[in-house]
């Protein structure tokens, strides 16, 4: 006889019941079952109270990262890309409009690129290209100091080309506009994960 097969012969007692292996089984793994949504429960109140909300309260009785953004003043950037950036930073970081006491400054440095994928192998010209961003930014205390945050950000996009000149110049204007709305989505996250990283270690 086979360990296996001895094991199936011996009956199990739970209490002042006698049932086979299979049974006790089942009973374990029904109360396996059972348990999942309650480890699920708790995983899900342990994680409420570690995770805090991006845009929520900095500290208890403290302002909002979304105040502490509005406050943030965009330095100008040189060329025609950094006043496309600029406008969607500004936007980005102060949609209401309304003026706010500045308590930050943002400095950025643009570095555009433009590289041609595919050749036309008739005409010999593009047939498309791709317009590429690095931006080095910095967000510093107004009044001066150490740098809260900085890093670089890059983006791309591309676009069609053609025999058309002016055609040519309007697709890649509006690859920049493209890529100044995704730049200034990504730096507006990255200053908010800051300031709010920053925040919860002086409490």
């Amino acid at each position: 006889m086979s360990l296996h097969e001895a094991f199936r012969s011996v009956p199990c007692r739970i209490g002042r019941f006698r049932v086979g292996y299979r049974h006790v089984i089942a009973c374990v793994s029904q109360r396996v079952r059972l348990m999942r949504p309650l480890q699920a429960a708790f995983c899900c109140l342990w994680l409420t109270g570690c995770l805090q909300p991006v845009y929520g309260p900095m500290s208890a009785g403290g302002s909002s990262v979304e105040s502490e953004m509005q406050a943030i003043a965009v330095d100008p950037i040189s060329d025609r890309f950094g006043h496309y950036l600029g406008n969607e930073l500004i936007f980005a970081l102060n949609g209401t409009g309304s003026h706010v006491p500045p308590k930050y400054r943002l400095l950025l440095t643009v570095h555009e690129s433009a590289t041609t994928a595919l050749i036309d192998t008739v005409s010999g010209r593009a047939s498309a290209a791709t317009n590429v961003i690095n931006a080095d930014f910095k967000l510093v205390p107004y009044g001066g100091g150490e740098p809260i945050v900085k890093g670089t950000a890059t983006v791309s996009a591309s676009y069609d080309r053609n025999s058309q000149r002016f055609s040519n110049l309007r697709a890649a204007r509006d690859a920049e506009i493209r890529n100044a709305k995704t730049l200034a989505d990504q730096i507006r996250l990255r200053l908010a994960t800051a300031l709010a990283a920053r925040d919860a270690v002086k409490s």
